[in-house]
């Protein structure tokens, strides 16, 4: 047998094969077409999207939206490959790829779509009393056809056994209740997206979200959005993040670091309105709460980034997942400081779940609290003010701030609390420069008690706050740790011998071209021939070092993320661990002028709400849950 023979002879693929092909790349499941065709009803001007599954979305899926629709001549061009409406126009008469304002512009989802299932499209445009309807089955059509008025304007779609024309790819799909979540997911996203747009899913005959457009706009809306979508503790835990800077907006929402979740799947990225997937966004997060969470907790974050469309390019991947940005520091840069200054902007706040799962658990299970009399109980906001009897009206506030029989007094050995750790400098609270003001409008209030020698008792205008002294303290000396390092630098110490570390040319070139940010953080390097790192100085507080694996992990950091971050967390664990031995220890008794400054430093440290894993520093108690608990309301 001849080589011409055996060969094979190049050739054109069928329209209907290069379908098939397109379709692996775009409907890589019942979601993906989900996300394509709820993409086209908000470039179609949607003000509401209905979408039905059901097995899966393998069975059935049904998308019907109120938008502008379409004529007959649309209706039949739209199954082709490549056929759109939403591409520009440049200067020169060609397509222009680079300012793309529409979610979708390749032409690809319905001819991939209907080469592997069977589809219908129904649509009726705006104004027009006529409706047309065409089929299209494993690629194949019969032409368009008059169907029913759908009586408004817009489009139905509907997908019936989604891989029938493939069923390979029907082997490597997950079980039907996978494909729910897949589906809940991407129409969650969307609509986190869009607080202008309803949405409304079910799943086999079960309404699984209903969201109607939000009323007004801006902030409120978005908020509004995301706690109908995320709950309602997100909204009340959310954090307000809105920067702009060389046309890039930043906004959004962020939660308090009290409020975390155990993995990253509730972190939410939108470019230009875009719902996308992108590692820039783990990365910035994860540098602006490194300050405030355990590694294994994540923050509820939900950010939009707003630029020109020329500066970021959504024609990465046939999916639209991802993006690529012209200057992808400058947005990560952005997204760090918003959710930074969001965080300092937060004060001494604490997570109000944490009062919630407070009183839960205060409640014995079962129990139901009895009916008030008829007359009702007489509610009396200060009657905890003397652990006692309740304190007359005409009794001034100021001449019970303290019950010293309710304190322990301090140990002869332990010295009394002086804001700080005794090597520190005393640059803390001063109760003196303070402006006046009555005792219990003080934030988190009065001073009462002690209990268990751990734990605060603090009585304000409307409740209690229980405040953990140990994880209090331990956050105050940390923010005075950072604020001295801030002004004096990290202090360095040179190594008798340089440390040689080998990279590749690219790895070391990143690092010397940061070398000004190292040595701030305590790292001085310089080149040491082709492709090596030579270490001069270390930071001091880091004893026990390895120079090798932290020159690797700090190139690692600089080629994924732009920073620095395996030192900068090195030197902040190592500061947290000072902060937390050096702070007032759990089981340490504490006089009412002691806990009174401790409370009033925390009013004045930003941060101070959570420890520097994350942790509450204290809990806040309404008189009114209180009063539940008792049966009172």
């Amino acid at each position: 047998m001849s080589l011409a023979m055996t060969q094979p002879i190049i050739r054109r693929l069928p329209p209907e094969t290069v379908n098939r092909i397109a379709a692996g790349e775009v409907v890589e499941r019942p979601a993906s077409v989900v996300k394509e065709l709820a993409e086209n009803a908000l470039d179609a001007g949607a003000r509401r999207i209905d979408i039905t599954a059901e097995g899966g979305g393998l069975v059935r899926l049904l998308i019907e939206d109120d938008g502008k629709g379409m004529s007959p001549a649309e209706l039949e061009l739209c199954i082709e490959r490549h056929a759109t409406s939403k591409l520009p126009v440049g200067e020169n008469g060609a397509d222009d790829l680079l300012n793309i304002s529409t979610m979708g512009f390749r032409g690809e989802a319905l001819p991939s779509i209907g080469s592997i299932a069977r589809l219908s499209i129904t649509t009726q445009a705006k104004g027009k009393g006529d409706a047309w309807a065409i089929l299209v089955e494993g690629g194949k059509t019969n032409g368009i056809a008059p169907a029913a008025p759908l009586g408004r304007g817009g489009t139905r779609i509907e997908v019936r056994d989604l891989f029938y024309a493939t069923p390979a790819r029907l082997k490597f799909l997950k079980s039907e209740r996978s494909e729910n979540l897949g589906i809940t997911d991407v129409v969650k996203r969307m609509a986190m997206s869009r607080p202008d747009v309803g949405f409304f899913l079910t799943l086999d005959g079960r309404k699984r979200l209903s969201v109607a457009a939000e009323r007004g706009e801006g902030a409120d809306a978005r908020i509004a959005r995301m706690s109908a979508i995320l709950g309602a503790d997100f909204g009340e835990n959310a954090l307000e993040v809105d920067q702009t800077r060389e046309g890039v907006r930043i906004f959004g929402f962020a939660s308090l670091p009290t409020y975390s979740r155990g993995n990253a799947m509730h972190q939410y990225l939108f470019v230009n309105g875009r719902p996308v997937r992108d590692k820039l966004l783990g990365g910035a997060v994860r540098g602006a709460y490194q300050d405030f969470l355990a590694r294994d907790r994540h923050p509820v974050v939900a950010l939009n980034v707003e630029l020109p469309t020329d500066e970021v390019d959504v024609n990465v991947h046939p999916a639209k997942a991802e993006v690529r940005f012209r200057d992808a520091a400058l947005v990560r840069g952005l997204i760090v400081g918003s959710l930074r200054h969001a965080l300092a902007g937060a004060g001494h706040r604490a997570s109000t779940t944490v009062a919630g799962y407070a009183l839960g658990r205060v409640r014995p299970e079962g129990y139901q609290p009895p009916q008030p009399p008829p007359g009702g109980y007489q509610s009396h906001t200060n009657s905890l003010a003397g652990w006692g009897a309740p304190r007359p009206p005409s009794e001034p506030v100021q001449d019970r701030v303290f019950d010293p029989g309710m304190s322990a007094r301090v140990e002869p050995d332990q010295p009394a609390y002086d804001g700080g750790m005794g090597e520190m400098p005393q640059a803390g609270f001063d109760p003196a420069q303070q402006p006046s003001a009555p005792p219990l409008d003080w934030p988190l209030g009065v001073a009462r008690a002690q209990l268990h020698e751990t734990y605060v008792v603090a009585q304000t205008g409307d409740g209690i706050v229980i405040v953990d002294q140990h994880a209090a303290h331990e956050r105050l000396v940390y923010e005075r740790m950072k604020k001295m390092i801030a002004e004096t630098g990290v202090q360095r110490q040179r190594l008798l011998v340089p440390e040689i570390v080998n990279l590749d040319e690219a790895e070391a070139r990143r690092l010397l071209e940061r070398g000004e940010e190292l040595e701030e953080l305590g790292l001085v390097i310089e080149a040491f021939g082709q492709g090596a790192i030579a270490v001069r100085e270390t930071p001091s507080l880091l004893k026990k070092l390895n120079i090798q694996g932290l020159i690797r992990d700090l190139a690692d950091d600089l080629a994924e993320y732009d920073q620095a971050l395996s030192l900068k967390e090195k030197l902040e664990d190592v500061v947290g661990t000072m902060a937390c031995h050096g702070s007032v220890r759990s089981g340490r008794r504490l006089t009412g002028e002691e806990m009174n400054a401790l409370l009033r430093e925390m009013e004045a440290t930003p941060h101070s709400g959570q420890c520097n894993h994350g942790r509450p520093t204290y809990v806040e108690l309404k008189l009114s849950d209180i009063e539940r608990l008792f049966g009172r309301r």
